[in-house]
């Protein structure tokens, strides 16, 4: 039997996502959901739809989260991790408020909360932040008896995040033509946001160009291409570029977009590219469609071999390093000593998401933060 790891004081580990459709008829309901408060038309939510209409109608978000939870709950089993585990969503069902609901009639009273997105910024940290705060005060005005909400650490740096990505790159490369395989890049992808929200991204004390942002993703970036060197005994170059851009054309957004790149590369003479999708946890629409789809079938306009390496999804080394995550933070809570494990230049990020972090042009409340009106 495997020795028990405290999870003291929590009792519960909540998985909230961003949620997405489950069948045609689900495409507009669900982008109604996150444009809500927009003003954007119908006729206009049914155009952006054709992505998801191209799979039919399915988003692959609720099934790797799926997979992602058989993968924590084999973990923690194996490891005597005695912590249930709940899923929300934000967008779509299981709905974030329902499952806080569900929970509370658990008698669930210090949860932690697995959010997926490594990295910080508005829409990838204190959005789920103010969403929970908000599905915290539902609950409240129904006179449920509220648990204390706390979220893991950024985990972009840790080990078990890292290790997927870096054998993906190296997959990838070895798929390609032994030809072009030492001269290919390495294209590391992330969603592009607001240049604004980027340099407002992470503490205030980060905040300037790019802000917390953009320094993990080049961070992380740099971990994977130094081990795919140390690997290959090849020194790939590599650049960060973006994709997913959703917003008005008049506003600046963070740059190159990755087709764009693709044909820089091109025109320079590289011989080929493995795209790496290291912004994101799973393969969901956006690196289904923005890169599968669109990015190769500019590749191979340009007659550019492309490989697209793999997410972490539910790597069995992923699910250990949110179990090591938990017992870490679970330590923390109770004032035991405990090593915070993390690579790169930048160490390990906040437990506590600090006043000004990722700000809002209009503030809300949010929840598992020092503003938090949840203690």
């Amino acid at each position: 039997m495997p020795v028990a790891l405290d999870a003291h004081p929590y009792d519960a580990l909540l998985l909230l996502s961003f949620g997405g459709p489950e069948g045609p008829d689900d495409v507009v309901p669900f982008l109604e959901n996150v444009t809500r408060g927009r003003g954007i038309p119908k006729e206009r939510l049914k155009e952006v739809g054709q992505h998801y209409f191209l799979f039919g109608g399915v988003s692959p978000i609720n099934d790797q989260n799926r997979a992602l939870l058989e993968a924590l709950r084999k973990d923690f089993a194996e490891h005597g991790l005695d912590l249930p585990v709940y899923w929300g969503n934000r967008n779509w069902a299981p709905y974030l408020t329902d499952t806080l609901r569900e929970m509370a009639a658990d008698g669930r009273r210090r949860v932690l909360v697995l959010a997926t997105s490594a990295y910080a910024s508005y829409s990838g940290c204190r959005q789920y932040r103010e969403n929970l705060a908000e599905s915290l005060a539902t609950l409240q005005a129904e006179g449920l008896e509220l648990p204390r909400v706390d979220k893991l650490r950024h985990y972009f740096n840790h080990p078990g995040f890292l290790q997927p990505m870096i054998d993906g790159v190296l997959k990838s490369l070895a798929d390609l033509p032994e030809d072009v395989r030492a001269g290919a890049y390495l294209a590391f992808t992330t969603h592009s946001i607001p240049n604004a929200s980027a340099d407002t991204s992470g503490p205030v004390e980060e905040h300037g160009d790019g802000g917390a942002y953009v320094k993990q993703h080049l961070d992380t970036a740099r971990l994977i291409a130094d081990a795919v060197r140390e690997e290959t005994g090849t020194d790939h170059p590599w650049q960060l570029v973006y994709q997913s851009r959703s917003g008005a054309p008049h506003i600046p957004w963070l740059e190159p977009d990755i087709c764009d790149h693709l044909e820089a590369l091109h025109g320079a003479g590289v011989p080929a590219v493995v795209m790496a999708p290291l912004g994101f946890v799973s393969d969901h629409m956006e690196v289904m469609y923005d890169l599968d789809t669109e990015a190769k079938a500019k590749a191979e306009e340009l007659g550019l071999p492309v490989r697209r390496s793999a997410t972490v999804g539910a790597d069995p080394r992923f699910a250990a390093a949110i179990r090591e995550l938990v017992v870490e933070r679970a330590a923390t809570e109770s004032g035991r000593d405990v090593r915070l494990c993390a690579l790169g230049d930048l160490g390990p990020s906040h437990d506590v998401c600090p006043v000004g972090c990722c700000p809002a042009r209009a503030p809300k409340p949010a929840a598992a933060g020092a503003d938090s009106p949840y203690a």
